[in-house]
């Protein structure tokens, strides 16, 4: 009987340096560019997220995978989860938010790369995201509710920022022996999660 190889999804945790890093743009759409965005999404599917940027899986560069559930769309909802969430999973290519807005709203977060971590964190309720597609497409939306916040969260890892540095101090306090723990665990790990199925 013949058995397929199989394949190895693996993300990235708290104290690997590709995290910290400010990834590059991407010049143009390639083949290898396509290929790494299926692999995020088949990462993202196997670790059951609803968003990865390219930092996650190792590679520096502005890419983002959205999958946030239709089903989060707040009432009423904003543009940009109108037009947005029916298309999920989504492909960001050089994303930006060209705008912030709204009240501040404080919600607790977790990441894939900081597993089983989970903190409240303050972000502005709106923001006006701007990004190619994979198809050379552009989008300029306003987003809100659990779409703008999974935007901005990918988004500060294309600038090596993770959740736990925009906790307060106060809360962060509550944490920090878990961050110590699950960085002193992803030494002797590469600072890898893997799956492979």
């Amino acid at each position: 009987m013949l058995f397929s190889p199989k394949k190895r999804y693996v993300v990235q945790t708290l104290g690997s340096e590709v995290l910290r890093r400010k990834a590059a743009p991407i010049p143009a759409v390639t083949a290898e560019i396509r290929e790494l965005a299926e692999y995020m999404y088949q990462t993202l599917r196997q670790f059951d997220g609803i968003g990865l940027a390219a930092p996650q899986v190792g590679h520096s560069l502005r890419l983002v995978v959205l999958a946030v559930p239709p089903e989060s769309m707040s009432s009423p909802p904003s543009p940009g989860e109108r037009e947005l969430l029916p298309q999920m999973p989504l492909v960001l290519v050089n994303p930006e938010i060209v705008d912030r807005f709204g009240d501040i709203a404080v919600r607790d977060e977790g990441c894939l790369s900081v597993p089983d971590i989970f903190a409240p964190v303050p972000r502005p309720s709106r923001v006006i995201l701007r990004s190619q597609t994979l198809d050379g497409g552009i989008i300029t939306a306003e987003c809100g509710g659990l779409l703008g916040r999974c935007i901005q969260h990918e988004l500060d890892h294309l600038d090596g920022v993770i959740f736990c540095d925009r906790v307060e101090p106060d809360e962060k306090r509550l944490i920090e022996s878990d961050m110590r723990r699950l960085e002193r665990y992803g030494s002797k790990h590469q600072y890898q999660r893997v799956i492979t199925r």
